[in-house]
């Protein structure tokens, strides 16, 4: 029973680590490195993350330098980055390449803001699946008598609490990301 709801809990928290990893990505108008971890570089032909073949610096504020350790690997990089989709060209200037970030548009911070929200509503979606699984797995337990009635209650209640606190996790991030991207 307690490893059921353990396994409950471990698997809300990596719900929350996802959303969390999907916020650092999302571009608020500050130059953030977070941005990079998605876009991926073919390095001798392996897809190969920027950051493992570059140093990534914020200059600036707005400003991301990618410096390569291979100065060869300016070229793929830079293909690379134009064709993800963060949407900033990037800047070659045979040393170092420069990312410069735009202000963002009010049109385009609410649309960011919209994002946001359906990511976190996505993120409860997954934990309330979590929760279920987890309430038909006690249940099952009660059923084969492996548990009493009143032990499977209790881990109900558990598992909602921790529930009910994930899913309140997930909507300060989406709070704290919507005041960020509103006052940048």
């Amino acid at each position: 029973m307690k490893e059921t709801i353990n396994t409950a809990k471990e698997k809300m928290n990596k719900s929350l680590n996802a959303l969390a990893n999907e916020f650092a990505a999302i571009r608020a108008g500050r130059a953030n490195p977070a941005v990079l971890d998605k876009v991926q570089v073919d390095y001798w032909g392996t897809p190969t993350p920027i950051n493992q073949m570059a140093a990534i610096s914020v200059s600036e504020g707005r400003i991301l330098v990618i410096s390569p350790w291979e100065k060869n690997q300016l070229k793929p990089i830079e293909k690379a980055i134009q064709a993800s989709d963060i949407g900033i060209n990037p800047t070659n200037d045979g040393n170092v390449i420069r990312l410069a970030f735009p202000q963002l548009t009010e049109d385009r911070r609410k649309e960011l803001c919209k994002d946001i929200k359906k990511l976190g509503e996505d993120s409860k979606v997954a934990i309330r699946s979590i929760r279920r699984d987890a309430i038909d797995k006690l249940k099952k337990m009660q059923k084969n008598s492996e548990i009493t009635e009143d032990d499977l209650k209790d881990a109900e209640k558990k598992v909602q609490d921790i529930t009910d606190k994930c899913c309140a996790d997930a909507d300060k991030a989406v709070a704290d990301k919507e005041k960020e991207i509103m006052t940048v």
